[in-house]
């Protein structure tokens, strides 16, 4: 193992790893092959690194990283119902509605009668609500390249390919489990 200038060490191969989540999953692994269980850690280590940014970002314009997806979801659509937001979001239409709340509140997005269904409401952006994300694209822009900063496009899109894949399998996982 060689160490780096941060926290982390180097394998042989040149891949980081964490040696305190190393540690640990080796007294937790019974059989020591801990890669999976790391490679699950880094993930949520560097979800939480990306979501860390977001919030800081989005919070110091008041809006919360959901509120912010949400917004990002309506922008350039006609209106989309709460269930396909919550589905696309991956969270409960309770959440949602939370979120559509706050951002109606703020005037950001309001609630619209489904044209093609009377009986239906969709939510949509408005102007002010496409004028925040547009304050808000440079910026962002700007986090995300520090974020993957030495990435190659092959790289950036090789690990789209690998997270896509582990929700993938999890989306098989709950499949699977449901039916059980």
């Amino acid at each position: 193992m060689k160490k780096v200038d941060n926290e982390f060490g180097q394998d042989e191969d040149g891949s980081l790893f964490d040696p305190r989540v190393r540690a640990a999953m080796t007294r937790f692994t019974q059989d020591g092959d801990t890669l999976a269980h790391e490679a699950a850690a880094a993930t949520r280590a560097a979800s939480h690194a990306i979501d860390r940014l977001r919030g800081h970002g989005t919070g110091s314009r008041g809006m919360s990283s959901g509120a912010f997806d949400l917004l990002l979801r309506l922008s350039g659509t006609d209106g989309i119902s709460v269930g396909e937001l919550a589905q696309a979001a991956g969270v409960s239409s309770r959440n949602v509605t939370g979120l559509v709340d706050t951002l109606e509140r703020d005037g950001l997005a309001e609630r619209v009668p489904d044209r093609r269904d009377r009986r239906s409401v969709l939510v949509g952006i408005t102007a002010a609500g496409q004028e925040w994300i547009e304050s808000f694209r440079r910026p962002s822009q700007l986090a995300m390249e520090a974020m993957f900063r030495g990435f190659t496009p092959q790289e950036m899109a090789q690990l789209r390919h690998l997270c896509l894949r582990v929700v993938e399998n999890h989306q098989h996982l709950e499949r699977h489990l449901g039916q059980a």
